[in-house]
């Protein structure tokens, strides 16, 4: 068997290490189990020691976050556009903000959720106030694009993501540490903040009322969410509504779309002329 498992393996490393292991006595299974627990404890301190310099700030600044020395795309009027990239699809996207730095065209709003799709395919309305988050974001730090890294998922049973309502967006701000971007967006009001040390991403979306956690858990891993800042939660919503800020009113489906967007403030496309009519299609 020890020749069958060298050839296998192709190497003499392995077979060094396999004549060790004929050559020592039986092991105690104690001591492997005592092992176990040292690494594993071992593992979960350096986990912690990631997450604790991770929270303070000192977040490598590579792969995905390092600085982009591209310039942000700009409009007519000279603007920095929302610049959207998706990080699993590799897609791009820019779109001009309204006359107040804020709105989108409806049509604009229907590009948005298209390139926010879910793995699967399928696509839901975005809510232009998370677009309009998402956009303070990109301009406060003069950052060239967003790196989406999720937008739309689809619901589970009994689910109450903002990912499912179109109001939810993980994101990576380049060359900017998580931590920095969480703390921005947790004195806006009316917002949900999520960092993620293992993964590294800084989940915003917009609520009625603000809430702030840490997330240790790694890529489709179950959730091990702990929320945090809960005295700066009320008092950014306090903040924001002494500045006149509008609170986010509680998710809700409605029948008819045209209201809906007069309420959000969406500015509809113009209708395009007969001239713009595709006779082919």
């Amino acid at each position: 068997m020890k020749s069958a498992f060298v050839r296998g393996f192709g190497g003499a490393v392995v077979l060094a290490t396999a004549v060790t292991a004929f050559a020592a006595p039986p092991s105690n299974r104690g001591s492997t189990a005592s092992a176990g627990k040292g690494l594993g404890r071992a593992a979960l301190r350096a986990d912690e020691n990631v997450a604790a310099a991770y929270l303070a700030g000192k977040q490598a600044l590579v792969g995905l976050h390092a600085p982009c020395t591209d310039a942000a795309p700009r409009d007519a009027q000279g603007r920095p556009m929302l610049a959207l990239r998706t990080v699993n699809r590799g897609e791009f996207l820019s779109l001009a903000p309204g006359r107040d730095g804020t709105g989108f065209d409806s049509i604009d709003l229907d590009r948005a959720a298209h390139l926010l799709r879910a793995a699967t395919g399928d696509e839901h309305p975005v809510d232009p106030r998370t677009l309009a988050l998402v956009y303070r974001i990109q301009t406060h730090f003069d950052a060239p694009e967003i790196r989406v890294v999720s937008g739309y998922r689809v619901p589970r049973p009994r689910s109450h993501s903002n990912h499912g309502k179109g109001r939810a967006i993980d994101l990576i701000v380049p060359g900017v540490a998580d931590e920095d971007v969480a703390k921005f967006v947790r004195e806006m009001g009316f917002v949900g903040v999520g960092v993620y040390p293992r993964s590294q991403f800084v989940h915003v979306d917009i609520r009625p009322r603000s809430y702030f956690w840490v997330d240790t858990s790694g890529p489709h891993m179950k959730n091990r969410e702990r929320g945090i800042l809960g005295d700066l939660a009320a008092r950014s919503d306090a903040e924001a509504l002494a500045r006149g800020q509008t609170p986010i009113e509680p998710f809700a489906v409605q029948t008819d779309v045209d209201a809906a967007l007069r309420t959000l403030g969406v500015r509809e496309s113009a209708a395009p002329s007969d001239d713009d009519d595709d006779d082919e299609n």
